[in-house]
């Protein structure tokens, strides 16, 4: 795992390479390396490297090989089956390295390599022969990579920070801080900066000497997944499915540990890379006890702990109880977006925890509710299907105000049932695409508009178009796989994937996701929805699959979150943050966002008669990114 940046036929941002790459430098502490090239001119690929295979210095990167300079992050699972296919055509290796596979599959095979290669990936190759660069990135999106065009040539990177260290210039575009408002997080198809795109995942990209760019998609999730899945698997196929994908991302020459919430998923990965490498150990969090009172969250940590002892392995417990006024500021500017969700703190910390005791790889169960129909949104769309049957003026008139008028919270506790109802009929009465839009962003179409200024509302219907587009391109008679085909093309690349990314790397940690892996995922959309979600149980195959292997008190238990106590944070710690960056900010004094509709928002938080924290925390993000933006800020339009 590594950072990657670089620019392309730009020779007036050459010397600003080196800067490039001591922006990611926490991707990869362990080597740094720059091959500058002579075709074309102003061309140099950077790396940033965080040695897992093969950690010697001969696989260093750049890595240069038959006229070929790459650069590369991620890891190839599969990396020895290709390699011997290779070695078959007559190529030899000097290293153990799957960045080696990576450089030579593309000079036998081209992009036409990119369908052989399993795992997480995104590189740039540069042809010195013909002095064109390639760049690439793997299926589902795990791995990022931007791009910024200029001219005749790009930069690229990693990360964003990286790029704007090269183009100090950048300014923001305002759709997309309309999107983190609705969503608390930016669609892969956005960005915060005019200019800067994210190559979209199964994609690469080629670009010329001349300049001529183009973009060519290798995987396509339409196809792929709701095509050609195949048949349904078995419970006892769709288990060997699973074992083998989390074997196969434990490959690795430097410590492997887990990540244990106490829920289905890690448990499951726990279990399976337990009985794999029996001294494996795990990694949980925990809350400070009045923090996770009033928040009304489940004890999750005492399931991690008894299943731990189960296992006989080690279980490190993290308390998550930052100083969370210091602690945001960093948050933000490791994610370099306006990505409002608390969960990258959990994993930052975990991150850096596992990091200090010599850790750099951690596996972790995200993935599985987006495939399996896990969440509460998936159920609450369903029940809201029956909801709407009833009469909407008995909706209107007596359930909805009476929910209205219910409390979320008290002095001391949270009242999570509440906070729950409240939220399903702020959304169930719509029709079926809108309503799952609604069940998970932040804002209702009315409400944004209220919030943003007039030049920004033509961003919210271009947003909600395109998520309409997703969704309904899902199977046409099966509700539950039409949400987790929109949760794969947008939540799970758009936040899950993103933010894990930045804050593991932040912590110079790697994190696997054996669940976002494309056999898994083939298996998972070829199971019916009504397999997926049976009465009112989520993620059935699942469950099954588990049974033998994970305890039936966590099979069978309600779902948990890997969040964070952001009521109690935005209720106590953080009181005089909002004061002083929400209500008094910079996007309110600039004119982005309506000082009424803000201090409203607040207002109701504060009295308990609405949970908003969510909104809350995202414009206390919002406002702490838009402040680090400054020198890039201009005008909206």
């Amino acid at each position: 795992m590594c950072g990657i940046a670089g620019v392309y036929g730009l020779p007036d941002l050459l010397e600003r390479a080196p800067a490039m790459l001591d922006a990611i430098a926490h991707r990869g502490p362990d080597a740094a390396g720059l091959h500058v090239a002579d075709v074309p001119p102003g061309t140099a690929l950077g790396n940033r490297r965080l040695a897992i295979l093969d950690p010697r210095t001969v696989a260093d990167q750049p890595f240069r090989t038959d006229g070929l300079a790459l650069v590369y992050n991620g890891e190839l699972y599969n990396f020895h089956a290709v390699r011997r296919e290779l070695e078959a055509a007559g190529h030899t290796f000097t290293t153990e390295s799957d960045t080696e596979v990576v450089a030579k599959a593309w000079r036998q095979w081209g992009p036409d390599s990119l369908r052989r290669f399993r795992g997480m990936f995104a590189f740039a190759i540069l042809d010195e022969r013909s002095g064109r660069l390639a760049l690439a990135r793997d299926p589902l999106g795990i791995k990022p990579l931007f791009v910024a065009r200029r001219g005749r040539g790009l930069a690229f990177a990693s990360e964003i920070k990286a790029l704007r260290t090269a183009l100090p210039d950048l300014e923001i575009d305002f759709a997309g801080v309309v999107a983190s408002l609705m969503y608390y997080w930016i669609p892969d198809s956005h960005s915060v900066f005019r200019g800067v795109e994210r190559l979209p995942a199964g994609h690469w990209a080629e670009i010329t000497p001349e300049g001529a760019f183009r973009v060519h998609q290798y995987w396509d999730p339409r196809r792929e997944l709701l095509v050609d899945s195949g048949p349904e698997p078995s419970t006892e196929e769709l288990r060997e499915i699973i074992h083998e994908s989390i074997r196969a991302h434990m490959i690795s020459d430097v410590p492997v540990a887990t990540f244990l919430s106490g829920g289905l998923d890690s448990s499951l990965v726990t279990a399976v890379a337990a009985a794999t490498a029996p001294d494996i150990e795990a990694y949980t969090i925990a809350f400070r006890t009045e923090d996770q009172r009033f928040e009304a969250m489940p004890d999750d940590a005492a399931y991690a702990r008894r299943f731990a002892d189960q296992l006989g392995i080690t279980l490190n417990e993290i308390e998550i109880a930052p100083s969370i006024v210091d602690t945001l500021p960093r948050m933000v500017a490791m994610l370099d977006e306006p990505i409002g969700d608390a969960a990258a703190i959990n994993t930052f910390m975990i991150c850096e925890a596992a990091r200090d005791a010599g850790i750099k790889v951690m596996l972790s169960g995200m993935g599985a509710d987006e495939l399996f129909g896990g969440y509460r949104k998936h159920l609450a769309s369903l029940v809201a299907a029956r909801y709407r049957r009833i009469p909407a003026p008995v909706r209107r008139t007596v359930i909805e105000p009476v929910v209205d008028a219910l409390p979320v919270a008290g002095r001391r506790r949270g009242y999570r049932y509440t906070r729950w109802a409240k939220r399903f009929t702020g959304f169930a009465g719509r029709e079926e695409g809108d309503a799952f839009h609604g069940s998970y962003s932040l804002f209702g179409t009315a409400e944004l508009n209220a919030l943003v200024s007039p030049d920004l509302r033509p961003a919210i219907a271009d947003l909600e178009a395109e998520h309409a587009a997703i969704y309904w391109q899902g199977p046409p008679d099966d509700q539950v796989n039409r949400m987790c085909y929109t949760d794969v093309r947008l939540f799970l690349v758009g936040l899950n994937l993103a933010y894990t990314d930045r804050a593991s790397m932040a912590a110079s940690t790697e994190v696997r996701v054996p669940y976002v892996d494309v056999e898994v995922a083939k298996a998972a959309f070829a199971i019916p929805g009504e397999h997926k979600i049976v009465g009112r149980k989520g993620k059935m195959p699942l469950k099954l699959a588990a049974e033998g292997t994970v305890p039936a008190e966590i099979i069978n238990r309600p779902k948990g979150l890997f969040s964070a106590p952001l009521r109690a944070w935005i209720r106590r710690d953080l009181t005089e943050m909002v004061d002083d960056l929400v209500l008094d900010g910079e996007l309110i004094g600039d004119g982005l966002l309506d000082e009424a509709v803000v201090r409203r928002i607040v207002a109701a938080d504060r009295a308990g008669t609405e949970d908003r924290s969510k909104e809350v925390w995202q414009l206390l993000t919002l406002e702490t990114w838009y402040r680090g933006a400054k020198p890039a800020r201009v005008a909206p339009h």
